[in-house]
């Protein structure tokens, strides 16, 4: 009786392992690609993201100096509504080839 049941302990035993569906190099190799993967989305977030940074910075730039210039302007009334017509429609160009950049890098990446 005690031999059956140490036999029967025994099989119980060994019933009971398990087996992985991959090995622990597979799943570190699988670790480091998604995370390889994970490193150039972020790094190409991220060049977006500057890009956009820097059309902005340069747009923001350009309005100022265009206050200035129309804040100084001596030229007479129409003269100076003229040139601040003619840098409101330049900054709307600006605004929106800026935004249509933005969204093409946006789908490219």
């Amino acid at each position: 009786m005690k031999t059956l049941m140490i036999a029967l302990v025994a099989c119980l035993a060994f019933t009971s392992l398990a087996f992985a569906e991959e090995t622990m190099g597979q799943k570190t190799e699988k670790t480091l690609e998604t995370g390889k993967e994970k490193a150039k989305e972020l790094a190409s977030e991220a060049k977006v993201e500057t890009k956009k940074a820097a059309r902005k910075t340069k747009r923001m730039a350009k309005k100022s100096m265009h206050r200035v210039e129309e804040a100084t302007c001596m030229e007479g009334d129409a003269a100076c509504a003229a040139k601040k017509m003619k840098n409101r429609m330049e900054e709307g160009k600006d605004t929106t080839v800026d935004k249509m950049k933005d969204v093409k890098d946006e789908m490219s990446k």
